[in-house]
């Protein structure tokens, strides 16, 4: 009965997702079916199809941006999508949480269909938290990369200004011919200077963007020298120089630590890990910890003193270069 509950659920859920698609996109079809019959062309929304022949389908991104309508207007929804731009995911906030939603609904019904409300619970959590965790993880991975490009950049820049080239000239050299998300930092950069915006602010701008302690120092070392003057080439060898030895201190750092690091991530992961095994296989044995008062206490009690432990570990590991 339960299963039969939960799918008619996830059905409703799928249904009203449709149902306000087609209503949100009417006006828009109605305009399309007008323009189709004194044009004789068909449109641009699947141009794909329409030679072949096939339907209009429509596209889950075109559905993530009418549902994300309700969120476009929220104070929240800029620092999300600051986020979404340093991890380099073309998406916009609004579609980013409609997308949350849409994953925790679909753990819920996944849990739901094994168990009952304790594994609903669980897998609607790890459902919603999965999309925040990649976006995490990529942004990560992005600024690594980025930063170990810095020293090829720095190398590549003082060399095109000892050729002669100017400071612009060597910053449109470096987007043309390296890759990686260095290089699409500094198109962006550029695109901002041919638009009007000054190079200094432009230069802030893409700190902003970056969380990197390397290219801090690189754009500090820059706007200082606009400022006051100097070999502008002799000073990028010299951070260049200070970024490769903290590069190389990093990474013995890392290696020294990599014990406790992964002490910690075992320390973290391992709680919820049981904790979500242990619904799914005998709900009942655990149950109780979310059923009672003392239960929720302890349970609650558990989590603050992982949280603590934790960045207990993180401090301890954490070795600032």
């Amino acid at each position: 009965m339960e299963f039969v509950i939960a799918i008619l659920a996830f059905i409703s859920g799928m249904s009203f997702i449709m149902g306000a698609y087609y209503i949100l996109t009417a006006p828009k079809n109605m305009v399309l079916a007008r323009l189709e019959r004194f044009t004789q062309s068909r449109t641009s929304f699947s141009n794909a199809e329409d030679k072949e022949g096939n339907k209009e389908k429509f596209k889950l991104k075109n559905i993530l941006t009418l549902l994300g309508r309700a969120f476009a207007t929220r104070g929240f929804t800029k620092k999300i999508e600051q986020e979404l731009l340093k991890a380099d995911y073309p998406i916009r906030a609004e579609e980013f949480l409609v997308f949350n939603i849409i994953m925790a609904l679909t753990g819920a019904f996944v849990g739901f269909t094994i168990g009952r409300i304790g594994p609903a619970l669980v897998f609607g959590l790890i459902g919603a938290l999965f999309p925040i965790l990649v976006v995490k993880k990529k942004k990560k991975q992005r600024f690594e990369s980025l930063n170990n490009e810095i020293g090829d950049c720095l190398t590549v820049m003082s060399n095109s200004l000892r050729a002669g080239y100017s400071f612009h000239q060597a910053m449109d050299l470096v987007a043309k011919e390296m890759t990686g998300p260095l290089a699409k930092e500094f198109k962006k950069t550029l695109r901002e200077i041919s638009l009007g915006v000054p190079t200094e602010q432009a230069l802030l701008n893409l700190t902003g963007r970056v969380e990197s302690d390397d290219l801090d120092l690189m754009i500090s070392a820059v706007l200082i020298q606009r400022q006051v003057g100097g070999n502008l080439a002799e000073v990028l060898d010299n951070i260049s120089h200070t970024l490769r030895e903290r590069i190389r201190i990093k990474g013995e750092i890392k290696t020294l630590t990599a014990q406790g690091r992964i002490s910690g991530l075992i320390i973290g992961l391992l709680p919820p890990i049981l904790f979500a095994i242990l619904m799914v296989i005998n709900p009942g044995y655990v149950g109780i910890l979310i059923q009672t008062p003392i239960g929720i206490m302890l349970l609650m009690a558990g989590v603050v003193s992982e949280i603590i432990g934790v960045m207990f570990i993180k401090k301890i590991v954490d070795i600032e270069v």
